[in-house]
């Protein structure tokens, strides 16, 4: 009896241990399948495509090559193409809340209450429909943002204003051994201008190298190292039609077109020109099958004449040249996007002569309007739209960027001004017509911080810039009108409902 017992237990034993098992493996495969569910669930977002900072085409999202042409110039980088899902992917500038309640600064990912992805950025609208500080959604008469083209993938563009090297800013660049490196100055928003599909700069002074001699204003010279930093902060798109494009004449021009079409042939670089021939292409650039052109101009050349030899050298503010361009633009592309260098110096408000010249742009078929030469920001608003249930919204203009970078010698009041830049953040997509649209869009205020020394000058977008650095920036004991509460008033007199402090 005493065996039949121990055998019973040993049976009961097993049987208990049998089932044991079986429930662990059960339980196992249970949490392994929720989560496989939740990683494929986290995927849903966006599908970012990788980019080289050299400007080297890479692929797009849909596997096809995003490319950027000057008719028939070669291909240029494609930064990152958005592929929005099942949702709306826009891209923003300041705070974004979800349906947590978290806010988000550009470039985080945040989580809205349907558990979907949205990366910060330009006009994102939460669950309940209200719009978020940093900018504004195109809506369609449906009440949907960007309408049915909201669903097809969108070019992410951004453009930044004048890179203006002041000697202090080029001397903050000087490394011990006399090279140069301006990373600094980039250091901060690198990661917001590599991301975005299509990166534009102004670069407001002519790169003609040390041969020529460094100098600032009023006749500009930098070294070809700052080409260098801006092609490694991520831009795509060089806008050289500047009233300083001759400062150091000819040799001057032909140096810097040297420079870039020997060092970096992908970067697309507009406003001058080697030949009559270069001057008759429109850039084109291409992704997702919408094709975007830029032009680009300037007013003048601060009284210095066009070489004899070269007079296409530079793209000006002509009447009939313009016009003449942007009709072969609408024929090349589906959107079409003009860069002038325009309006009057330390104003903060459009002069006429630039809204006659923004109604000519759009009379004429430009679609978007990107300002810059004032060296302070300016409104941003849309020119010559339809009456109202008429379906063109018209042509969006961003009338002056202000400064990326500077350091200006001048003293007193207005000077803080000058310290602070815009980065005009826009979303081009497809709408329910199959045009190409302004789908997103809105504005990043940008502080220049300026202090002695080598890396002393660094851009930061206004939302990251704290009291302790506003306190630190040498530019005060020029205007001590300057603060991190100055620099936010001005925002939000000058971009209005684009920002809020």
């Amino acid at each position: 009896m005493a065996k039949r017992r121990k055998k019973h237990r040993n049976r009961k034993t097993d049987y208990i241990l049998y089932v044991f098992t079986i429930a662990l493996c059960a339980f196992t495969v249970i949490v392994l399948l929720s989560g496989r569910e939740k990683d494929g669930a986290g995927g849903n977002g966006t599908v970012e495509n990788a980019r080289d900072g050299g400007g080297t085409a890479v692929q797009a999202a849909d596997g096809q090559e995003a490319a950027g042409t000057a008719m028939p110039r070669q291909d240029i980088a494609a930064g990152q193409s958005l592929n929005p899902g099942a949702g709306v992917e826009s891209v923003s500038d300041i705070g974004v809340t979800g349906g947590a309640g978290e806010e988000s600064r550009a470039g985080t990912d945040v989580t809205d209450s349907a558990g979907e992805e949205s990366r910060a950025g330009i006009g994102v609208t939460d669950s309940a429909g209200e719009e978020s500080r940093a900018g504004t959604d195109v809506t369609d008469s449906a009440g949907e943002p960007g309408g049915a083209g909201a669903e097809k993938p969108g070019i992410t563009l951004i453009m930044v204003g004048d890179i203006l090297l002041h000697t202090p800013v080029a001397e903050s660049g000087k490394r011990e051994d006399g090279s140069y490196d301006f990373s600094a100055v980039f250091a901060e928003m690198q990661e917001e201008i590599s991301s975005a599909d299509l990166a534009l700069v102004n670069q407001e002074v002519i790169l003609g190298g040390e041969e020529l001699g460094i100098s600032g204003y009023p006749a500009f010279n930098a070294p070809y190292e700052l080409g260098d930093a801006l092609v490694s902060a991520g831009f795509d798109v060089v806008l050289h039609a500047t009233n300083h494009a001759l400062d150091k004449g000819k040799r001057g021009l032909v140096n810097c077109l040297t420079f870039w079409q020997e060092t970096y042939p992908d970067i697309a670089v507009l406003g001058i020109h080697g030949s009559e021939a270069e001057q008759e292409e429109i850039y084109v650039y291409e992704q997702d099958g919408i094709r975007i052109s830029v032009l680009n101009y300037t007013y003048g050349t601060n009284g210095i004449a066009l070489p004899q030899d070269m007079p296409w050298a530079v793209d000006l503010l002509d009447r009939e040249r313009v016009a003449e361009d942007l009709r072969r633009a609408r024929e090349l592309s589906d959107f079409v996007i003009v860069c002038p260098h325009w309006g009057t110096e330390y104003v903060l408000e459009e002069t006429a002569e630039q809204k006659g010249w923004a109604e000519f742009f759009a009379e004429n078929g430009a679609d978007l309007i990107l300002g810059t030469h004032p060296h302070v920001i300016e409104p941003v608003e849309w020119v010559n739209a339809a009456a109202e249930g008429e379906d063109d919204r018209g042509t969006l203009v961003y009338y002056s960027l202000g400064n990326f970078v500077n350091w200006t010698s001048g003293t007193g009041e207005g000077v803080a001004n000058r310290m602070m830049g815009g980065m005009a953040k826009v979303t081009i997509g497809i709408d329910e017509t199959g045009e190409a649209v302004i789908t997103s869009y809105g504005v990043e205020p940008l502080v220049c911080h300026v202090e002695q020394g080598y890396g002393g000058v660094t851009v930061y977008p206004l939302d990251e810039y704290t009291e302790e650095l506003a306190g630190r920036n040498e530019i005060v004991d020029q205007d001590s009108q300057f603060s991190l509460s100055y620099c936010r008033k001005l925002a939000g007199e000058v971009f209005g409902s684009l920002y809020f402090p």
